[in-house]
């Protein structure tokens, strides 16, 4: 049956938003919510899979929520909550904690590398965190999921899961709703330039908070002197840039340059190349700069203003729940006569 077309996508409230979360995540919500009905989602449930100082996760919440309106998300047009006030996503979690098999969850990559040598020391919680991530995309009936390529997994488990509820309860599902099927099998949104960006430091690895160098990201939050200077002391190599993009591989610190720049500009990779290409990194990193510059600057002043104002920010939330859980309930409820709870 054919589902009505939703998007839902999520970031996880943990210290300040950076490049990497604006190309890789925000820029394409912002853009998305004119075409389709957009749910956004700050995942404080999925940060305590790893101990949060709960001031922090407190401060850290608004902040992100701060960069999602900066940046043009509009809370009036999308849905845009988090994810501990409505409660149907932790009641769902666990339907799906008994569909889902545990050979499934050992498949899932991102549980070893978080957990890394130490895995008898992990929380359940980030073990089977991929059972909420599903929980939180099919309880609004998402038929799209913006991801980047590492979370591409996660969604594929999301299919995975939907299937099975809808096989191991087909016959209740009807009863209870005429429908041949329940849940949508959601499809991953991974498009444009710089779906991944990467360290300034070193180009093999993801742009990330954690990262003890403060220089091996650019926040939403820096003024323009330090996008600057950030830029000019970002990792490149000797080599001038290439023409043609074929030339950027074996090459990672030009290529995420070259891919930041793209997705800033709004243009394909090869366009910039075949503006900077055979000239020196220092005349393109200015280039970058600036184009950085122009774009961020706007967002870090929205954002601070923003914050100054963290009761606004609470009341965006409050209403997005509201708005959410109008929609969780209905599935949930729904969820609930299948399965064969009584409820109230």
């Amino acid at each position: 049956m054919a589902f009505k077309q939703r998007v839902f996508s999520g970031m996880q409230a943990s210290g300040n938003p950076h490049l990497g979360n604006y190309l890789g995540a925000i820029k394409r919500w912002v853009e998305m919510q004119s075409q389709v009905e957009c749910i956004y989602c700050v995942v404080d449930l999925h940060a305590i899979t790893v101990w949060q100082d709960p001031a922090e996760l407190l401060r850290a919440t608004r902040d992100v929520v701060a960069a999602f309106m900066a940046a043009g998300l509009d809370p009036k047009r999308s849905i845009l909550f988090n994810q501990s006030q409505v409660h149907q996503h932790a009641e769902l979690a666990w339907v799906f904690n008994c569909v889902a098999r545990i050979g499934w969850l050992n498949r899932m990559t991102q549980f070893k590398e978080k957990a890394g040598k130490d895995r008898e020391s992990a929380s359940l919680g980030l073990y089977a965190y991929p059972s909420l991530m599903a929980a939180d995309i099919l309880l609004y009936h998402a038929t799209m999921v913006p991801v980047g390529e590492d979370q591409k997994q996660h969604v594929e488990l999301t299919r995975d899961i939907a299937q099975k509820f809808n096989n191991d309860y087909a016959e209740s599902i009807r009863k209870h709703t005429g429908r041949d099927v329940f849940f949508p099998l959601p499809e991953p949104l991974i498009q444009g330039e710089a779906t991944r960006v990467m360290s300034l430091r070193d180009g093999t690895k993801k742009m990330s908070k954690s990262d003890p160098s403060d220089n091996s990201r650019i926040n939403l939050t820096d003024d323009a002197d330090t996008i600057a200077q950030k830029i000019r002391r970002a990792k490149t190599d000797p080599e001038p840039l290439p023409s043609e993009e074929a030339g950027l591989e074996a090459r990672p610190e030009a290529d995420n340059l070259v891919g930041i720049y793209a997705a800033l500009a709004d243009t394909p990779k090869a366009a910039v190349l075949q503006q900077f290409g055979g000239g020196q990194f220092s005349t393109f990193k200015t280039a970058l700069s600036d184009l950085s510059v122009a774009k961020l600057s706007p967002i870090a002043a929205e954002m601070k203003r923003l914050m100054q104002d963290p009761a606004n920010i609470d009341s965006v939330l409050c209403d997005g729940a509201a708005r959410a859980e109008a929609i969780a309930a209905e599935t949930m409820n729904a969820v609930k006569d299948i399965v064969g709870f009584i409820r109230r």
